[in-house]
This record gives structure tokens, sequence and C-alpha cells, in this order.
């Protein structure tokens, strides 16, 4: 890939059809787009909003060097990284990561690598706001989220 990804953070919403769009017009060597977006969701009816705070700076610069990463393992023709802060209500956007490449293996394991390294390596902190009232809390990191990314480090088994 000769252009460098697209990472931001912001706090207003994105539009994901928009960014695949800037990936993909006026391309004929794009085979595959492949698109996640994590959204917020309301803990069975506990959660009003999830609040989510940055290092700034800091928080761009990990998401480019995640997203350089990706860009070095795979053949990717477009790499786009945007993540939310604030207060989300659920049923909200918070992530979106779009990747392009003339194959969908490579498009699909690049989105699945760099969401996987995002939620262990990225520095953004959740807090959840509870519609009971109770106290806010902050999320702790989750061990499922380490084993996730421990796959990429570990050799692959070829068939």
């Amino acid at each position: 890939m000769s252009a460098s990804p697209l990472v931001r953070v912001q706090r207003e919403d994105f539009d994901a059809a928009a960014e695949g769009r800037r990936l993909t017009d006026g391309r004929r060597d794009v085979g595959a787009l492949v698109t996640f977006t994590g959204l917020c969701r309301d803990e069975s009816g506990t959660l009003s909003a999830l609040e989510l705070e940055h290092y700034p700076g800091m928080a761009e610069a990990e998401l480019t060097r995640i997203a350089r990463e990706a860009i070095a393992l795979w053949p990717l023709s477009g790499l786009t990284v945007i993540h939310r802060f604030g207060k989300i209500a659920p049923g909200e956007n918070i992530v979106l990561v779009v990747a392009a490449s003339k194959h969908r293996r490579a498009a699909f394991e690049a989105a699945d690598y760099l969401m996987d390294f995002l939620k262990t390596r990225a520095p953004f902190w959740k807090k959840e706001h509870l519609v009971s009232g109770d106290a806010s809390s902050w999320v702790a990191a989750k061990a499922e989220d380490d084993k996730d990314a421990e796959r990429w480090t570990k050799p692959q088994v070829l068939p």
C-alpha cells in the first residue's frame, strides 16, 4: 500500500458507508472492502452511557502504529481507523475499521488484527454510567482481549 492509513480520534459520529466509499471511489484495484463497526451495548438494559476517555496524541500515535503494522503484514490498498471519545449512548457507534484490498482474506485479517490490538494497546479508558444512577465505574481490561491478540504472535500452522 502506498498511502498512509487514515486514523482519527474524534468526539463526533462517523459515517461508515462514506468512509468505505472514500477507499473505493474511482478505484478498480479493490476487490474487497471489510468494515467493522463497534457499537455501544446497553448491557441488558443497565447501561445509560459509556464514557470513553483517551490520552490525546498518544491514542492517535498508537492507532497509527497498529495500522502501519497491519499494512506491513497484508497487501492493503486502503485502511481507515476511527475511534470516538466522550459519552456514547447504547446503539451509537464507537469504533470503525475499514480495510480495502485486492482479496478478501487480507482485508478480513487486517481488520481483525487491528481490532485485537486496538483493544489491548490503544490508550482508551471506559466508564460505565448506569441507568439505576448507581456510581459509575471504570471497565477493567479483559483477559479475552489479551488472548485474542496473542494469536497474532504465535507461529501460524499451515495445512
